[in-house]
């Protein structure tokens, strides 16, 4: 756990562009002590991983966010009357730590202050006990005032406000049930959303039919500009734009509000409630994350399910099981677990590292990676309705939304390890090929979740103003797809093909490529390279050389590589920020895979790597670089600052563990 404590800039936010990328740190090392200094450095990123790994076979890092997380998680528990002393006293010591000394609180380490997570933190403080005239309270209240106060906030701030009268329902965006009914060709039906949003805005439906409100203990006046009109007037947008239209249309269906058949409503509701109890998993969670449990249990709760209902009790204990102690007196909550996630990629990190394939280690991690395999239809069929199942999740429980990426990374893995049973590995691999091939988009790309989930219009929804609501193919899980594809020697396969001419569509003019799921062009670079030469493009391609160029021109003069999350939202933070462990691992698996491993750049990454290990082999890491929305919803993946490294020291000490494999087959 790290707690943001630095001033309004963050560390190492200024000076870390590098702007003279020729001027030597140290003298150069032979070739031989390099390969010395990699050796020592993978052993002991070696040993530090296999000591972590589960009896079970898995290996799981914590998974760090934002305190909106733990501010919602005491609001839902306020709201269904079950907050304790304990779970209060631990989450709010834990916010307290992660305020910075502008008073604010940032959605990754850092960051600048951000309005909506600033006000839940401190509405949580609040209900924690903490008076509003402490310093610490008095600065964040001033800091909300002067960006605008509550009503500057998102969407999903007010709702929960509303849920204790802290807002009014009537100046939220309007969210009928009855969308629930829309067919799957009607724009803005739910699968037009991508998966994470669908799930959470099923169940707002139904809060916002009941628009309930429990009594509030306190009042918010000091977070408002004006608490005498909390909702300053504003001009709507032109009724010819995109903006205007949408407002419009929210307008439209408040008035709907007042004369809708009650019929058809209370119909919508059963529908919708079904729809959600649907989707449990089997741990009680929804979908393996955060938002749409909490949101499904305030909607069952509104329709009259006991808190000790079967349903009910497991979606609660799920929640508990987010938690995540650091000490005897904290408690922080995770968004999400990553257990599949996490697992690959260390059996890949750990083979192409030189561990033997048949290591009990990476074995036992098979096998859980096996018993983890989806073999029932889920979500995703309502596009590929006749297409056979074969996907990994993300999480322990979410065979409702496997992903693509997982299932490429997982495959890859299993292709790394000598199993006992072969024929098991095959058949799983096989299913996984077949279904990943079969969620290909149309332009050729995948994305995360569904196949062509590309409607413009969810994004303009008044009440989708936070974070990405669409799953549109990307850079970064068509490149892992098109490397399983390699992998299975389907290079050939016309639907590889496709992808890589998308994927050389898609590079940027300086030579990188965008990243979805990490940040941002070092991770999309980072991924896309590997794939490609593996597909077959030769190390001489043009696009192959312009990314090399340009990952050598972004080198920090450390040796390293980073980047800022600013980057998603301000041209001048691309490949700028200090440098990582994570992001140094993804600039030398591209470099690698470019056939670069005698040059400068790989050897000042890899002593950058050797000098900042510490003695018991782990990287200390508290910038995040993985995203779960871009810009909006920041990820510090604790085992990130493992397995890449160790993925590209690996690379570099041995090759690519498939490239070797294949080699010792011929």
């Amino acid at each position: 756990m790290t707690a943001t404590t630095d001033g309004p800039a963050g560390p190492g936010v200024s000076g870390t562009k590098n702007t003279d990328r020729d001027t030597p740190t140290a003298p150069a090392p032979q070739r031989g002590e390099l390969t010395a200094v990699a050796e020592r450095t993978t052993a002991r990123a070696v040993d530090h991983l296999l000591a972590r790994q589960d009896e079970a076979g898995w290996w799981k890092g914590d998974l760090d966010t934002n305190v909106t997380m733990d501010a919602e998680d005491l609001l839902l528990r306020e709201f269904l009357g079950i907050r304790d002393e304990k779970t209060t006293r631990a989450a709010a010591r834990w916010i307290r730590s992660q305020q910075r000394e502008d008073g604010t609180w940032a959605t990754f380490y850092g960051g600048p202050g951000e309005l909506s997570t600033t006000i839940e933190a401190y509405v949580a403080l609040k209900l924690a006990g903490d008076e509003p005239e402490a310093p610490h309270m008095t600065k964040a209240a001033a800091w909300v005032r002067e960006s605008g106060g509550i009503a500057r906030s998102r969407v999903f701030t007010r709702i929960w406000l509303a849920l204790f009268g802290w807002w009014r329902y009537e100046d939220l965006p309007e969210m009928p049930p009855e969308v629930i009914f829309f067919p799957k060709w009607f724009p803005l039906n739910i699968y037009d959303f991508g998966c994470w949003a669908r799930q959470t805005i099923v169940p707002l439906t139904i809060v916002s039919a009941f628009r309930p409100v429990r009594p509030a203990p306190f009042a918010l006046d000091e977070l408002h500009r004006d608490p005498a009109r909390p909702v300053p007037p504003a001009r709507p947008a032109p009724a010819n734009s995109w903006d205007g239209a949408f407002q419009r249309i929210d307008k439209a269906l408040h008035a709907y509000r007042k004369v809708a058949s009650r019929r058809l409503r209370r119909a919508a509701i059963k529908e919708a409630s079904r729809w959600i109890i649907e989707r449990q998993e089997n741990d009680g969670c929804w979908g393996g994350i955060q938002p749409p449990a909490v949101y499904s249990l305030i909607a069952l709760r509104l329709l009259g399910y006991d808190l000790e209902h079967p349903v009910m009790k497991a979606g609660l204990e799920s929640l508990d099981r987010f938690a995540v102690w650091p000490d005897a007196e904290t408690r922080m909550v995770e968004a999400c677990q990553s257990p599949v996630w996490d697992t690959c990629l260390t059996a890949i990190a750990l083979a192409d590292a030189g561990l033997p394939r048949d290591h009990p280690a990476l074995v036992k991690a098979a096998d859980w990676m096996l018993g983890e395999q989806i073999v029932r239809p889920g979500d995703w069929s309502v596009r590929r309705p006749r297409l056979q199942p074969g996907g990994w999740a993300f999480e322990f429980h979410n065979d409702n939304y496997p992903d693509i990426d997982d299932t490429a990374e997982v495959a890859l893995a299993l292709r790394r390890i000598a199993h006992p049973d072969p024929e098991r590995v095959d058949r799983a691999v096989e299913r996984a090929v077949r279904w990943n091939l079969g969620m290909q988009s149309g332009n050729g790309a995948w994305g995360a979740f569904d196949v062509d989930n590309t409607s413009k219009f969810p994004n303009r929804l008044p009440f989708c103003d936070f974070g990405e609501v669409i799953d549109p193919p990307s850079a970064d899980v068509t490149a892992h797809v098109l490397e399983m594809l390699a992998a299975e020697g389907k290079q050939g396969d016309p639907r590889a093909r496709r992808a890589i001419a998308w994927l050389l569509a898609e590079q940027e003019s300086n030579g990188a490529w965008f990243g979805r799921w990490g940040v941002n062009y070092l991770y999309g670079t980072g991924s896309v390279l590997p794939a490609l030469v593996a597909a077959g493009l030769p190390v001489s391609h043009p696009a192959i050389r312009r990314a090399v160029g340009w990952l050598e021109s972004v080198q920090n003069d450390d040796g390293g590589w980073g980047e800022d999350l600013r980057s998603y939202i301000d041209a001048e933070w691309v490949a700028n920020g200090t440098s990582t462990a994570s992001q140094t691992g993804w600039a030398l698996m591209a470099l690698l895979a470019a056939g670069e491993r005698d040059g400068k750049a790989v050897e000042r990454g890899i002593n950058w790597l050797a000098e900042t290990q510490q003695e018991d082999g782990y990287w200390d890491e508290p910038y995040f670089t993985g995203t779960g929305f871009p810009w909006d919803f920041s990820i510090n993946y604790h085992m990130y600052r493992m397995v890449f490294p160790l993925t590209a020291l690996g690379r570099y000490l041995h090759g690519d563990g498939l490239e070797r494999l294949a080699g010792r087959d011929a």
